[in-house]
């Protein structure tokens, strides 16, 4: 008896290199209007200045965060945090309505990637002469060209990360620090870490990112239902699949098999089996199959953005709309205006001005001259605005109660401070005990900028 065969099973295979093929079309040039748009703002806005400084700003070293007129504290830290549930309900809303549109035009990964291509394809040429010159033995134009393509990489990451870092230190200050070769550790390390980061990603991972690291492909179907927008193939109008030569006796389908659908997508899978964890939503596949159907004669839309519903009952484009407005994208709409709604009146009605009383604790209060008694605080005043003021202080509560040294104190724009202010009272005015009293600060040149804190006077026995 024949021993049986040994058999091996891998459990990782090997990465196949990937060499999409550049292709023209309405979703192409939405997609690199994206790119233009989202690298204007990201790159331009570390140099806008408001008000003498950056405009936005997130000041680690002060504890600052900088947005335009608005200054946040650690304090308002929940304004960050709405800001990213806001984002994540957005990212939701879209999901549920379009799929993976999020990333196949707007993620980072798929933006640097497509710059990274573009370089890619000016320095070493077309998806045939790429793939011609991998395949070359080692040259010295096969060196030259690679060398230029990878310093052409290595120059837009680092300056991808120099312009990040820019966001938490002073664009101004760090482009000076740069001049003169002073650079300081953590900055090396962020810029270089960032740098590292843009270049291995979009140059040497590229969909390894997209199909193995994002953790939003693998839970992106609990968000899908059947009138998710998705990048469909037509099976029931393409197959029977077959060169152009068999078509035209009319019992084939419509795809001729040209595989045009494979070569640009940017992860490599044939979108003619079904949907895939791995497809972005890119719509580059439309794009190729909608430039093939007219140079056949056929009509555009057997590789399109259409619903698994639309797909298996026929619908047509209006009815399709029609379905966006679901219970579901209700309930992620109406979440969505209820969180921004209140977030935006939140913002609108902050007092830019904090205060807490802080009573000194060595002293429980003592009898001072003229019989009255006295306690000590310590102010500790948080001007958020970026205008200084001089505040008035009032205390209310007991009778007779008042501050003893000067009633007012100014606070520079931005600025924290501490000021110390000693409290009396008549003796007999108040009980024995504690007694609570309010600290009030109103702003000198506008009156309506006032907070109160409340506190406690201790009277002794």
């Amino acid at each position: 008896m024949n021993a049986p065969k040994e058999q091996v099973i891998k459990m990782y295979a090997a990465r196949e290199e990937i060499y999409p093929r550049e292709i023209d079309g309405r979703y192409a040039r939405l997609r690199w209007l994206f790119v233009w748009l989202t690298q204007l703002v990201f790159y331009c806005t570390p140099w806008l200045q408001w008000n003498g400084r950056q405009a936005l700003l997130f000041d680690l070293g002060t504890r600052k965060f900088y947005i335009f007129g608005l200054v946040l504290w650690p304090q308002d830290f929940i304004y960050l945090a709405v800001l990213l549930i806001i984002s994540a309900y957005l990212l939701f809303l879209a999901t549920a309505i379009a799929g993976r549109v999020w990333c196949g035009f707007a993620c980072p990964q798929t933006v640097y990637t497509e710059i990274f291509l573009w370089m890619e394809r000016k320095i070493e040429g077309k998806r045939s002469a790429r793939i011609a010159l991998d395949r070359q033995p080692a040259s010295l134009r096969k060196f030259g060209k690679k060398s230029a393509k990878h310093a052409a990489w290595l120059l837009f990451a680092l300056w991808t990360g120099f312009t990040f870092v820019g966001y938490f230190t002073p664009i101004q200050h760090l482009l000076g620090e740069v001049a003169t070769f002073d650079f300081g550790p953590w900055e090396w390390f962020w810029v270089l870490f960032y740098a590292f980061a843009t270049y291995g990603n979009a140059g040497w991972m590229r969909e390894q990112v997209c199909k193995y690291m994002c953790p939003y492909a693998r839970f992106q179907s609990s968000m899908f239902d059947r009138d998710t927008l998705i990048i469909t193939y037509d099976a029931q109008r393409g197959e029977p699949r077959g060169p152009l030569s068999k078509n035209g006796n009319g019992n084939g389908g419509s795809c001729i098999d040209c595989s045009l659908c494979v070569q640009v997508c940017p992860t490599g899978i044939d979108i003619r089996n079904g949907l895939q964890y791995e497809c972005i939503g890119c719509a580059a596949c439309v794009d190729a199959c909608n430039n093939v159907m007219d140079k056949t004669g056929q009509a555009r839309g057997l590789i399109r953005y259409s619903t698994e519903r639309a797909m298996d009952e026929h619908l047509t484009p209006t009815e399709i709309r029609r379905r966006t407005t679901r219970t579901r994208v209700k309930i992620y709409t109406a979440v969505l205006g209820v969180i921004v709604l209140v977030t935006c009146s939140a913002l609108y009605l902050r007092t830019p001005l904090k205060l807490d009383v802080i009573r000194d604790r060595g002293s429980m209060g003592r009898e001072v001259e003229d019989g009255m008694i006295e306690n000590v605080y310590r102010l500790q005043i948080m001007n958020t605005s970026e205008q200084a003021h001089v505040y008035q202080i009032a205390v209310s509560g007991i009778d007779t109660l008042a501050v003893a040294d000067a009633g007012t104190v100014r606070v520079e724009a931005t600025e924290t401070r501490s000021h110390p202010i000693r409290l009396r009272v008549a003796h007999g005015a108040g009980h024995t005990g504690s007694n609570k009293i309010q600290v009030t600060l109103t702003a000198v040149d506008d009156p309506s900028l006032h907070v109160k804190e409340s506190a406690v006077f201790i009277v002794p026995h």
